[in-house]
């Protein structure tokens, strides 16, 4: 059985087990009010009320039985729902990294992920059981009422469809209009706030701390009223609930004692009837507080989409199936085979085809891009070739458009002009299956607090231990973590702290070796390392990817003459490219800049 089946099948086993709990709940106080009410009556021999006795001792166990079964399934089906979305955004977000380390701070995008994937635990259990059941529990009752009396069942029907339906979508609707205001009052404060510290010794020497102070305090106070009126508005959504379940309770009594005064029931089942509507009532309630809530957890899922991307999200189960050890299961399909595509500005159709990782080339041919609120060129009639098997290194300053070049490989952007199309076959596709041709060694790659194994094992989950083994020789590590307490199963410190910068990066190294993608970028590996260690680890690089085709972005020219192509970048445009001897020969610029990065060369 897959995961999902299983997720939904523990999910409908805790709605059955949820519902059964509620319906002992109304089951007890039935058989209580009857018990009173027989009681009040004096019965002649305690044999008259003994059955309902029973009865009262055996729904309060099961209501308690039952009620730990549902939350016992529920927390198991939601937590690991949870466990399978973490995979997900990991696979969603590591395609993206350059993407996203340009625009959010890791930490923060981390932080907020994890929190709101925790939110989801909230919408499975406070949202998605108790609604399941509540509405399993209305159809029985008004069916119950229905073979009793079908025009009274018809105006419950009504009145609590109501209380299920129509009120939680109207405090939903009033939760979101308050919450969006609260947003953007505080929005506004931070905004101000931020503003203010990284312009703090302006507004001291201007002499205007005071003012700044008081103004940001208004804004305070204002977010604080607007998070009370939140407070307020749930306050006054939860009471108008109750009072509509009040209602409900008051029209089952009346009936009742009309159903009596017609000799249609006993009178010993009036004050039954109006106690079995309170737990019916109560969770018809609890939707309403619930879904008043859901405006948080929307947000939360709308990042994770907005983030991770909608594609990202929809792959098939075997993405997030786990083995029984807490790894990574394999995804299916052959191995040694990726999708390939070319990228257009118009990505209407998509088609993959089997590609050999080790014969791809990539062509862009007069690619033109600027962003939507620019109107200068950040990319402009960039042309290159790298054939397969080959190598480029990409030069420039901050800003030369090599990280928009490098987005633009991979799917991330679309061109405006010109086509970027991966060899030997041109297929068109989207920003999804752009992330199967590329593995991406970044320049700070994150090492988890797990085994060494589990670390390199990132790179291809289906990886055997001897895979790991070869990938980790080829990068240089095997004899440091054959010297390690136990090996490739020596955990990390967090962050992998226990290594050097030189360390990690060959970790990382292994992890892409694993891959085994058809094209491999190297986005300045070596940012941060000594001379040794960077021309150590160049070394082992220019080694394990030697037939490979790998781009290279870097800031200085260390390697240049092993290269086989080189483009040199400035304000958006090709600058230089050529050979390394080429360029050293014909280019005056370039024969200086080398002569500066190899002083004793």
């Amino acid at each position: 059985m897959s995961k999902r089946g299983k997720f939904k099948g523990w999910f409908a086993f805790a709605a059955v087990m949820g519902t059964l709990a509620i319906g002992c709940a109304a089951a007890l106080l039935f058989t209580s009010g009857y018990l009173i009410s027989r009681s009040a009556l004096r019965p002649e021999n305690v044999l008259m009320v003994y059955v309902p006795i029973v009865l009262v001792r055996t729904f309060g166990f099961s209501k308690a039985v039952l009620q730990y079964g549902e939350r016992l399934a529920g927390h198991h089906a939601a937590l690991g729902i949870l466990s399978a979305l973490r995979v997900r955004l990991y696979r969603a977000l590591e395609p993206q990294a350059l993407q996203l380390r340009s625009r959010f701070q890791t930490g923060d995008l981390l932080g907020l992920l994890a929190q709101d994937i925790e939110q989801l635990q909230q919408v499975y259990l406070r949202v998605v059981l108790p609604s399941v059941s509540a509405i399993l529990l209305y159809a029985l009752a008004i069916t119950a009422l229905g073979r009793m009396d079908p025009a009274f069942a018809w105006m419950m029907g009504l009145y609590a469809g109501f209380l299920l339906f129509a009120a939680p979508a109207a405090a939903w609707w009033l939760s979101s209009r308050v919450r969006m205001r609260f947003k953007q009052v505080r929005s506004e404060a931070y905004r101000e706030l931020t503003d203010a510290v990284f312009g703090m010794s302006d507004w001291l020497l201007s002499g205007r701390t005071g003012s700044f102070l008081t103004g940001f305090m208004a804004r305070q106070m204002s977010a604080s009223r607007v998070e009370g009126s939140i407070r307020r508005s749930e306050w006054r959504i939860h009471w108008i609930s109750q009072c509509l379940g009040g209602g409900l309770i008051v029209l089952m009594a009346v009936w009742a004692g009309e159903m009596a005064a017609q000799q249609r029931i006993e009178a010993t089942w009036i004050a039954a009837m109006a106690l079995i509507a309170f737990p019916l009532v109560d969770s018809f309630v609890r939707i309403t507080d619930s879904f008043a809530r859901m405006p948080e957890y929307t947000d939360s899922l709308r990042r994770l989409s907005g983030i991770g991307g909608e594609a990202a999200w929809s792959q098939p189960d075997n993405w997030t199936r786990l083995e029984r050890n807490g790894e990574l299961a394999p995804p299916s399909g052959p191995v040694g085979w990726e999708p390939t595509r070319r990228m257009t500005g118009d990505a209407s159709s998509a088609i993959t085809a089997p590609i050999s990782a080790a014969a791809t080339g990539l062509r862009l041919e007069r690619v033109s891009f600027r962003y939507a609120d620019t109107e200068s060129w950040s990319l402009r009639e960039v042309t290159l070739h790298v054939p397969p098997g080959g190598n480029l290194a990409i030069l420039g300053r901050s800003g030369a458009g090599k990280s928009t070049l490098l987005k633009l490989m991979q799917g991330e952007l679309q061109p405006q002009e010109g086509q970027i199309t991966v060899l030997p076959q041109q297929v068109q596709a989207g920003e999804d299956e752009s992330a199967g041709l590329f593995a991406v060694l970044n320049q700070k790659p994150y090492l988890f607090d797990t085994t060494v194994a589990n670390n390199i094992r990132l790179g291809r989950s289906e990886a055997t231990l001897e895979e790991i083994r070869c990938a980790a020789e080829q990068a240089g590590l095997a004899r440091l973590i054959e010297s390690l307490p136990a090996g490739y199963d020596t955990r990390m410190t967090e962050a992998g702290l226990r290594f050097s910068g030189g360390e990690r990066q060959r970790i990382a190294l292994a992890r892409v070796l694993l891959q085994n993608k058809p094209i491999v970028l190297l986005d300045e590996p070596t940012v941060g390392l000594d001379a040794q260690t960077e021309r150590d680890l160049m070394e082992t690089v220019f080694r394990t990817l030697e037939g490979k085709t790998w781009i290279w972005v870097t800031h200085h020219l260390l390697g240049m003459e092993r290269m086989d192509q080189i483009l040199f970048m400035e304000q958006g445009g090709v600058a230089m490219q050529g050979t390394h001897e080429q360029l050293l020969r014909e280019n005056a610029r370039y024969h200086r800049l080398y002569k500066l990065d190899h002083p004793f060369g």
